[in-house]
């Protein structure tokens, strides 16, 4: 864990010297990997292939959460709107299966997390009679969404570094603060792309911001980089919450004044907390595991031990959390599930646009 948090900082702030270096070098073999396939792309050897409905994207251009999960979520929304069926296709990462496979059909969920990938699961509960669909190769996989079940439209989680599907519309997820780390490629930072990829999105969207001003390194870069695809700010909002060993609803508003131990394993824990603290929740602690974690018996015992400790009323922790430990058995005191929830706070002409014209 030790370990892993200085790596993640590293990414965030930068390394020392000596790591630094060996880690710039390792990042100029992936720069140039990425280089070649562009002008592979660019001249016509790799070519995108189209399928027979629209496809929108949901993406980012770093490791590490940024939203994109509740995107999906008004994604879908909005097409539906539009008057589309839609369908959502994911890698499934993680999953104990292979090739493609049906999450959830337009009546109910086929799999279990173990099998589709915590983040395909949770999508399949927060979007009942739509069909999500996992398969490491996307064309395959959305091809059986359009077959199987008729769809209009493909919303793509994760794709923006997917090259082989045509999108109509492509939108990047971005942190608002922070959101290129240190700056530097993967190993050595937190890019996936160079920053000027963000010359092939249509719509970007800097998360944790109520205003552009809140957003100056996401609107500099795309200023830069494409400076006719419009910003939307958006922030996480808190959507449900729930006691886990009953599965009794509660107001988020109930817990203000709480003082809890939160936990989470996901991309960016510190945001999560900053969520709950934002509701008025007291977070005494906040325990983070590597993104996807499963965890165990042992987990949930030490976290309740170190709960004890703090002498709070609760544990708090994050739905996509929930997914992965809804099977074990839970600690004596009170367990509390919190969802969120994407809110557009500015930009939503832009967004709704975006949509209307790639998707009409």
């Amino acid at each position: 864990m030790k370990s892993r948090e200085r790596f993640v900082r590293g990414w965030e702030e930068g390394f020392a010297t000596g790591p630094a270096r060996m880690l710039a070098v390792a990042g100029g073999g992936y720069r140039g990997l990425l280089g070649a396939r562009e002008w592979l792309y660019g001249r016509g050897v790799l070519k995108s292939r189209a399928l027979p409905c629209r496809v929108v994207s949901i993406g980012n251009l770093t490791v590490g959460g940024t939203g994109k999960t509740p995107a999906v979520e008004v994604a879908v929304q909005s097409l539906t709107t539009l008057g589309h069926r839609p369908a959502v296709v994911s890698r499934g990462y993680g999953r104990s299966t292979r090739g493609v496979q049906i999450v959830a059909d337009a009546a109910s969920i086929r799999l279990d997390p173990e099998e589709s990938g915590d983040e395909p699961f949770l999508l399949a509960r927060r979007l009942p009679g739509i069909p999500v669909v996992v398969g490491s190769n996307r064309h395959d996989a959305a091809r059986v969404a359009i077959e199987r079940f008729g769809v209009t439209a493909i919303v793509l989680d994760d794709g923006f570094q997917h090259r082989t599907l045509k999108k109509d519309l492509e939108i990047v997820m971005a942190r608002a603060r922070r959101p290129w780390g240190n700056g530097h490629l993967l190993p050595a930072g937190p890019l996936r792309e160079p920053l000027a990829a963000l010359s092939r999105a249509d719509l970007v969207v800097a998360t944790g911001a109520l205003d552009l001003g809140d957003a100056r390194e996401v609107v500099d870069a795309v200023d830069e980089h494409a400076p006719r695809v419009p910003v939307v700010t958006a922030t996480l909002a808190p959507a449900e919450c729930w006691e886990s060993g009953r599965m009794r609803s509660v107001r988020i508003t109930d817990l203000a004044g709480k003082r809890v131990a939160a936990f989470a394993g996901i991309a960016a824990p510190a945001a999560f907390a900053e969520t709950l603290r934002g509701s008025g929740v007291v977070v005494e602690e906040m325990s983070a595991f590597a993104d996807h974690h499963w965890y165990s018996s042992d987990d949930l015992a030490r976290l309740d031990a170190r709960a004890a400790e703090l002498g709070v009323e609760a544990l708090i922790t994050t739905e996509k959390d929930w997914v992965r430990l809804r099977r074990l058995r839970l600690p004596g005191r009170p367990l509390y599930v919190l969802s969120i929830r994407l809110v557009v706070q500015t930009g939503e002409p832009a967004w709704r646009q975006a949509f209307r014209r790639a998707c009409p």
